[in-house]
């Protein structure tokens, strides 16, 4: 069998399955959506960071981590949980987060080595250096502090996976 007949039998073989698999059908259109949303997040990260300067960037991701607290209830638990008392905080933290306090300081981390990004929407663009998806997730912490504590709380990004780091870790200032 030459080329031409191999590539012949194999397409017709190929699509004699689709036709009888609806299944593979399903598979084929999943992945033509995963490839566009992939593709999607990547143009408009290569937007954000070409167009906008870094301030308008972090805005933009903190809005995205502030909706992020809004659409996940066990975020907006561990703020209700801890609502006005900074122990109890910590401790419905500690459900999801390894976390501890030094001072006026909470530390949130992610565990002391992670594999890769908890994020569902991470995985669809590549990381970067000093990558700002990372803002999305600092603002989400900021979030459930500020919801909890009723105040504003500055949280600051220590180490990530996507800028680097064995892990997430962000501290915010409780003073």
């Amino acid at each position: 069998m030459d080329r031409k007949e191999f590539f012949c039998v194999s397409a017709a073989g190929c699509c004699g399955l689709a036709l009888f698999n609806p299944a593979a059908t399903e598979q084929t259109e999943a992945d033509r959506e995963t490839t566009f949303v992939k593709n999607w997040m990547e143009d408009l990260f290569d937007t954000m960071y070409e167009e906008l300067d870094e301030s308008a960037r972090v805005k933009l991701m903190a809005g995205c981590g502030q909706a992020c607290f809004r659409r996940f209830s066990f975020k907006q638990e561990i703020a209700r949980l801890g609502k006005g008392d900074v122990d109890r905080l910590i401790e419905a933290y500690r459900k999801n987060f390894e976390v501890w306090r030094e001072g006026t300081l909470v530390h949130i981390r992610y565990g002391a080595v992670n594999k890769q990004c908890y994020c569902p929407a991470a995985r669809y663009h590549p990381a970067r250096p000093h990558d700002m998806h990372c803002e999305c997730t600092r603002a989400t912490h900021e979030t459930i502090l500020e919801t909890a504590l009723e105040r504003p709380i500055r949280v600051t990004i220590v180490d990530t996976l996507r800028r680097g780091g064995s892990t997430c870790h962000f501290v915010a200032d409780i003073a």
